[in-house]
């Protein structure tokens, strides 16, 4: 999701890498959930999210659009995001207990909180969003613990496909007509969201098969 913000209004103006400390440990976010409350839209879900949470709900990826999950457009492009709870405004997955009932399959945007990515030079760096969290006597973190990622190079690696994918295709849908814009989001959904992925098979293979697959399609 492009935002057109002031690093320096929102960050300590420093870029990290995922070996870096930084300020954001919040003792595990005991006794809050802030971040979990009235987020609207925002929680946009790559294919690597709807396919750990699809997993860890048991569900399939119809059942899962119509349960936790939404469709909404993001620059141009329609993808699912995280329902938040009507009665609450609190994330569709935060239990009564005010914790996350899916925190081994969390997305990639929960893990990253209070950090953001910023893209230049063919890459990206993390930086700290010092607005965001209003926790006091944060401790130092490394990033790569704070995400929690057992496969982080893979996974940082799958972010930079996927980043550079979807502005391929919202060069796509600009200027194009309302029923080709419409078509290329459905052709995106189906592609890496709604067909499963083989369990028997590693999913960074599969992605990038499909991703592949659907640019040759397209004559790219």
């Amino acid at each position: 999701m492009k935002r057109n913000v002031d690093m320096n209004e929102i960050s300590d103006g420093k870029r990290y890498s995922s070996s870096d400390m930084v300020k954001i440990g919040c003792n595990d976010c005991l006794g809050c959930s802030l971040c979990c409350h009235d987020m609207g839209t925002s929680i946009v879900l790559d294919p690597l999210d709807f396919y750990r949470l699809t997993k860890e709900v048991k569900m399939s990826p119809e059942q899962s659009l119509s349960v936790f999950a939404e469709l909404n457009a993001v620059d141009g492009i329609v993808l699912p995001n995280i329902r938040m709870q009507p009665e609450t405004s609190g994330c569709f997955f935060l239990n009564e207990e005010g914790r996350c009932s899916v925190h081994d399959a969390r997305p990639g945007f929960c893990r990253l909180f209070p950090l953001g990515r910023i893209y230049e030079n063919g890459s990206f760096t993390y930086f700290n969003q010092i607005n965001e969290c209003p926790a006091s006597n944060r401790t130092k973190v490394k990033i790569k613990d704070w995400l929690g990622e057992k496969r982080l190079k893979d996974v940082e690696e799958f972010v930079l496909a996927w980043h550079n994918f979807l502005k391929e295709m919202e060069s796509l849908a600009e200027g194009a007509d309302d029923e080709s814009v419409k078509n290329l989001s459905m052709i995106i959904l189906s592609r890496f969201y709604l067909t499963p992925y083989s369990e028997g098979e590693d999913f960074f293979t599969q992605f990038y098969g499909r991703v592949d697959a659907l640019r040759s399609g397209l004559g790219l």
